[in-house]
């Protein structure tokens, strides 16, 4: 299976990137491809909302998400191309980053064509603070892209808290995300 991790972070060495690293271990392990897409250094620019791709494609906008400047023909290829997409982001304002957001926003282009793929997905995420309802609306949303976009859920890691690296690292939570990526059983994924 190949696997798309699309890191949010704006800290190359943060907590969410050290879990990302041990997902990516345990889902090699496993004999799965993976590739990563480091969100915070793409040139992704906001979608505007201009519908000029009509939901599906092209978008308007010559960037990284399609652009031949990035990979093998853009962010959206890279998407296309796999069986499975992890969404890792700490946890900013009880959302995801923006830099995740700006490349999800942007599958308003080719919504139709994720839709048909039937993908699994996964969310990765880290806080500072450790209450029960630190991830509530994160969640809620990742649960909401899942239904829309005809994902099929294969688990979260939420590691609560996770203010440093150093307490990162202490946790369980590197654990979890390599069995995560570990269990992941090595199957394509029809095209429906």
């Amino acid at each position: 299976m190949k696997i798309v991790v699309l890191l949010g972070s704006p800290q190359a060495r943060g907590s969410s990137n050290l879990l990302a690293e041990e997902f990516i271990k345990g889902a090699k392990e496993a004999g799965h491809v993976v590739s990563v897409v480091d969100t915070a250094r793409t040139n992704v620019r906001p979608c505007r909302g201009c519908v000029r791709c009509g939901y599906g494609g092209p978008c308007a906008q010559t960037d990284d998400m399609g652009s031949e400047n990035y990979a093998k023909g853009g962010i959206k290829a890279e998407i296309l191309s796999a069986d499975m997409v992890v969404f890792v982001t700490p946890l900013y304002y009880y959302g995801m980053t923006a830099q995740l957001k700006i490349v999800v926003d942007r599958f308003c282009a080719f919504n139709g064509e994720i839709q048909r793929k039937h993908m699994r997905s996964a969310l990765i995420s880290v806080a500072w603070n450790a209450d029960g309802w630190t991830f509530d609306a994160l969640t809620a949303h990742y649960k909401t892209l899942v239904k829309y976009l005809n994902f099929r859920d294969m688990g979260m890691v939420l590691g609560r808290g996770c203010g440093t690296p150093a307490m990162t690292a202490r946790s369980r939570y590197p654990a979890e995300a390599y069995e995560l990526g570990k269990s992941l059983k090595n199957q394509s994924i029809g095209r429906g």
